[in-house]
């Protein structure tokens, strides 16, 4: 059974693609001497440290002809002479002590007796000492080639942190077999929500010449675990479909395959019509399925690893099912089927939603819509292809609470979209690291039939033991030289990967990692900046909006500036319901929206009730007064007015916390950090002045610290505040 791809490992091409894979390895070279490399840079370990690791052997042995292995034994043999000093030498047999790079498939021919200790499902790995031929060996091996590049990022990631291997015996096994970035970009080189520079891939209507950044984000993928990337945007142009195109995105695919990252794309559903000539795109006309088997056999012919398609369909003014009468799961189908003969999948968004809702009806609500949508077609689904859900129920808020949808879908594939570009949280240009709140979102037990069912189960597929399931990033680097437009913002991307990989991680292991791989080991640095990430979060959610309020960014704009009437009197339905009484959206079963009423019965007892509901998302489910008394006992008005001062003094602080650093990281990295934490302290006071003079206007009720609408900022932006009305 050729379903799913991505449970067999990286595809091997070695003769078509030698040259690729040559080109491939000079930009893992390349990438190693400038800010490409991110956490891959490997700077040469002090003698102390770089003793630790004198029993490691000095030969390495690769069995199995697969592209990806030929990179996993370059990557390891570049690395440790940078780690180390030291050059590894090659060989063809066991005949000293050796590092031993081998599927365990290869292993079983070549050595019938050796035994393993555990078996591999696809990228899984182990690394591990053991006695081969009488000689001591550092086994790295897994089930796929894939797995043993993963398994080698593994040991140089340790070694690079300064972690002892002499008795190492680590096995990792993927939560998920699906781990996805997506990236927004569009053909002409622009990137929707792309803070860090223009496309990696396109620009002026083609795909780049050069492409040796594409081989530099594979191998950061690589290093993380992610196995496919998708290159376009979900608003997805016509023209990524022509022939002419896919012989371009061939290029890409070729970057991308030593690293074992597989390229996928997002297409229209409408694209049997506007590409292919069609009088109709109806999923159920024979004429549309046939346009579609033979457009993915035409990608597979040039692409044979090709991965798959992201769609996004009815929503936003996308093309969909509905213009036919047609289900969502028809439109998967259709396409689901042309490439289920290749192993290929097809991610449907769960994004849809009517942005012409009408605001003075109370009962509408857009957080129900994923819901309505999806959940009466759970088991329609062909097994090949996944719902992908936003992790909240509107668009990556500073804080929602879980989707129900991902309760909803028991005999359906679902996975988690996270968005690990920052949209509503500062846009790279403010520190916000998102691994704390991801965490939340996947560690939410939703009490499915009353047992624990956290939503990083549920989104692997592992409750209801469905084929495939996982994880989906929407990652949009760009080619600014640190990819992200900030050096801190990287720390997303990686967290992406490592919870993609193991959603048990700690977010303090995880940025731990991330800063001693980026920045060095220097204690006073490691401590800072990890503190600085784990703290960020909540200092942007307190001086922008606090108590699940929602976005109060301008979004009708540029879903940057505070904002706060923006979300209001429009069809768009992110209303927070902000008037001279009260705030908050009331979504209780009772008498509001109905929304709570999509979860499971316990899930809904903790959100319906006034007083079961936490603070922290008092506003997304209810709509109190501003006199109403918190947990805390603190008057929300009072909570809104003290939140947004504490969160811009702590971004303050920031900065002097950063200048503790100086002297003990890169002068010119320093700076560069520096000024982004005060250009950061900065627009908190404009948010923190923004939001409090606007709920005062609204209320009426004065700050009983009396610090409201005294600050020259507030001065400034006091005659610029939006009315009631857009």
């Amino acid at each position: 059974m050729k379903f799913p791809r991505f449970l067999q490992g990286a595809t091997q091409f070695c003769v078509a693609c030698a040259v690729v894979f040559c080109l491939g390895c000079t930009s893992a070279k390349a990438a190693a001497q400038t800010e490409a490399d991110a956490w891959l840079h490997f700077a040469q370990l002090d003698l102390q440290t770089a003793n630790h690791y004198n029993d490691l052997p000095s030969k390495v042995v690769v069995i199995g002809d697969s592209m990806v292995l030929k990179t996993a034994k370059q990557e390891l043999t570049s690395d440790v002479a940078r780690l180390l000093g030291r050059n590894l030498t090659s060989s063809n047999a066991i005949d000293g002590n050796a590092i031993l790079l081998a599927p365990a498939y290869e292993l079983k021919k070549s050595f019938p007796t050796l035994k393993l200790r555990t078996e591999f499902v696809g990228d899984g790995y182990s690394i591990t000492r053991r006695k081969i031929n009488g000689f001591k060996c550092l086994l790295i091996t897994s089930g796929s080639p894939r797995g043993v590049l993963y398994g080698v990022f593994g040991l140089l990631s340790k070694m690079a942190r300064g972690e002892g291997i002499a008795e190492v015996d680590e096995k990792q096994q993927p939560y998920a077999p699906i781990r996805w970035v997506n990236q927004w970009d569009n053909i002409d080189g622009t990137i929707e929500r792309g803070y860090g520079g223009r496309s990696i891939f396109f620009a002026e209507g083609k795909v780049r010449q050069d492409l040796t950044r594409v081989g530099q984000y594979a191998r950061l993928l690589a290093s993380i675990g992610i196995n496919g990337c998708t290159v376009n945007n979900v608003n997805a142009a016509p023209r990524m479909l022509d022939e002419s195109f896919i012989a371009e995105l061939r290029r890409i695919a070729d970057a991308f395959r030593p690293w074992g990252v597989q390229m996928s794309m997002s297409v229209d559903l409408s694209s049997p019509n506007t590409v292919g000539g069609l009088d109709t795109f109806d999923p159920l006309d024979p004429r549309v399925a046939e346009w579609w088997r033979e457009k993915v056999d035409e990608i597979y012919r040039q692409i044979p690893d090709f991965g798959g398609f992201v769609m996004k369909a009815d929503s936003e003014g996308r093309s969909g099912p509905s213009s036919y009468g047609r289900t969502h799961a028809d439109a998967a189908n259709v396409i689901a089927r042309a490439l289920k003969p290749h192993g290929g999948i097809v991610f449907y968004r769960a994004f849809v939603y009517n942005h012409h809702l009408d605001w003075r009806n109370l009962k509408n609500d857009r957080a129900k819509a994923a819901y309505d949508n999806f959940h009466p077609l759970d088991g329609q689904f062909d097994n090949n292809a996944i719902v992908q859900i936003k992790n909240g129920p509107i668009d990556f808020q500073v804080r929602e609470p879980v989707s129900p949808l991902f309760a909803g879908l028991r005999r359906t594939n679902e996975a988690i979209e996270l968005q690990i570009t920052q949209e509503y949280t500062g846009q790279q240009r403010q520190l916000c690291f998102l691994v704390p709140m991801w965490k939340e979102v996947l560690d939410f037990d939703m009490r499915v039939d009353g047992k624990s069912t956290p939503v990083k189960d549920l989104a692997s597929g592992r409750v209801f033991h469905r084929p495939v399931g996982g994880f989906a990033g929407v990652a949009n680097v760009g080619l600014d030289e640190n990819w992200m437009g900030s050096p801190l913002a990287l720390a997303n991307l990686y967290g992406f990967g490592r919870l993609a990989w193991n959603p048990n991680l700690a977010s303090e292991a995880i940025v731990d990692e991330w800063t001693r791989l980026t920045f060095g080991s220097d204690p006073l640095v490691v401590k800072t900046i990890k503190d600085l990430q784990l703290r960020s979060w909540h200092v942007y959610e307190n001086y922008t909006g606090p108590l699940g309020v929602g976005t109060l960014t301008n979004i009708t704009g540029n879903h940057y500036d505070p904002g706060p009437m923006s979300s209001e009197e429009n069809g768009w339905g992110q209303w927070h319901r902000a008037d001279q009484s009260g705030i908050g959206m009331d979504r209780t079963i009772a008498t509001g929206t109905g929304f709570i009423g999509q979860y499971p019965p316990e899930v809904q007892k903790l959100y319906e009730s006034l007083a079961n509901c936490p603070d922290n998302l008092l506003l997304f489910f209810h709509h109190v007064p501003y006199t109403y008394g918190l947990h805390s006992g603190k008057p929300l008005i009072q909570h809104f007015y003290d939140s947004h001062y504490e969160g811009a003094a702590e971004a303050a602080h920031f900065v002097d916390e950063w200048k503790t650093l100086s002297g003990h990281t890169d002068e010119t990295n320093y700076r560069d950090i520096l000024a982004r934490f005060e250009y950061q302290a900065k627009e908190a006071l404009v948010w923190r002045d923004t939001i409090c003079d606007w709920i005062h206007q609204l209320s009426g009720i004065p700050d009983v610290k009396g610090r409201v609408g005294k600050s020259p900022v507030a001065a400034a932006r006091a005659a610029s505040l939006p009315s009631n009305r857009n």
